[in-house]
């Protein structure tokens, strides 16, 4: 990496130049900031909503269920889940018997926030694997043996039929806790324009913080008729990026890569993003200027240069072939809208006052147009990270 490159990304940040779409419901600002901090321009467009506790029947009968008996294993999934329910046990009158239960019962929990909110309450959990994942829960229950062991499992937002009916098969009887749900956004509108945004190339990733939101977007683009669209944006120029790997499960079952940490945390999942998004830039030496194109963006010397769709779009087919001519027909196909010679000779006025360098870009007479490379920088290549 040159030291101009490296001292422009110290300045501007590792995603600068690049758009992020949040889908979450909760915490949308907190990972929102943390992006921007970083460079990141950022969309927002909330997947799901969560919905109130207090007139759940379900929950109430499963809590009611806990209280008049013992149990001998409790498995808790999240911390704000867990806090919830008690919270709505409490408002119940059951918050005294279902506390003396739960003392009494093996308590597992899946990671640092649902110890967290256990301890916070007054317990000590049993026993929290190093992977923080359901799966090694289930495996570590079903190699001790359940037959005839009474277990709650707290859901996070869904059913987990992949978990509790392997315990019901091995002779457990399992109780659900449903501490709460997702439903769609009353207003879709926002999340509508991150699928938009995603299908047309105007944004570079897609984080998300839970397994039904993922499901949420996956639905809504189905049911809009722009789910082969979605499934190409995330194939070829959009970065599904996960906070861990139950919330990546949905997108891994249509064999869409995702990145997510190890830890299942904000902040890991911002650094993991700007790991993972800067190496997609593309880098040039265009006439004695350093070159970045980024997702939304190009970076100039270190200045960030905004370019507009369609003229990024020229930008990314004059680039294929760095230095060599692009006819005008090949630049007409590369439109996003399609269009004619006249609609290139404009995006090409655009994209020279974008840059803010005319000779970055140069005319070949009647043949077409080119990146204004000398051989040596033909030959380059982009510089090592």
């Amino acid at each position: 990496m040159t030291a101009q490159r490296q001292e422009t990304l110290r300045q501007t940040g590792p995603l600068t130049g690049f758009t992020v779409g949040v889908t979450a419901a909760r915490r949308a600002e907190e990972l929102a900031t943390m992006l921007r901090r970083r460079g990141a321009e950022v969309q927002h467009g909330p997947a799901i909503r969560i919905l109130p506790l207090a007139d759940d029947r379900e929950l109430f009968e499963a809590s009611r269920n806990l209280a008049d008996r013992p149990v001998d294993k409790v498995v808790v999934t999240t911390g704000i889940g867990f806090r919830g329910w008690l919270e709505a046990a409490e408002g119940w009158g059951l918050a005294a018997e279902l506390a003396r239960h739960l003392s009494e019962a093996r308590l597992l929990t899946r990671g640092p926030k649902s110890t967290g909110a256990l301890r916070a309450a007054g317990f000590h959990e049993t026993w929290c694997p190093d992977s923080e994942s359901n799966s090694e829960i289930l495996h570590g229950l079903l190699e001790e043996g359940v037959r005839g062991q009474r277990i709650a499992v707290q859901l996070h937002g869904r059913r987990m039929p992949e978990f509790t009916e392997e315990l019901r098969a091995a002779g457990a009887e399992v109780i659900e806790i449903p501490v709460y749900r997702w439903a769609a956004p009353l207003d879709i509108g926002p999340l509508d324009g991150l699928v938009d945004a995603a299908v047309n190339r105007r944004i570079d990733a897609l984080a998300f913080t839970s397994a039904p939101a993922v499901t949420s977007m996956l639905e809504l683009a189905r049911h809009t008729g722009r789910w082969e669209g979605l499934l190409t944006a995330f194939r070829e120029h959009v970065v599904a990026a996960c906070v861990g790997p139950v919330c990546a499960q949905p997108l891994r079952e249509i064999d869409v890569t995702v990145t997510f940490p190890e830890r299942a945390r904000l902040g890991s999942l911002v650094r993991s993003l700007s790991h993972s998004l800067p190496q997609r830039g593309e880098y040039l030496r265009i006439g004695g200027r350093e070159v970045e194109l980024r997702g939304q963006g190009v970076l100039v010397d270190g200045e960030l240069r905004p370019v507009s769709p369609v003229p990024m779009a020229l930008l990314r087919k004059l680039a294929e072939r760095p230095g060599r001519v692009v006819s005008r027909e090949e630049l007409v196909a590369a439109l996003p809208n399609g269009g004619e010679e006249h609609a290139v000779e404009t995006a090409i006025g655009r994209l020279r006052t974008a840059l803010g360098a005319r000779r970055l870009v140069q005319t070949v007479v009647k043949r077409g147009y080119r990146l204004g490379m000398d051989s040596s920088e033909m030959l380059g290549a982009r510089p090592p990270s």
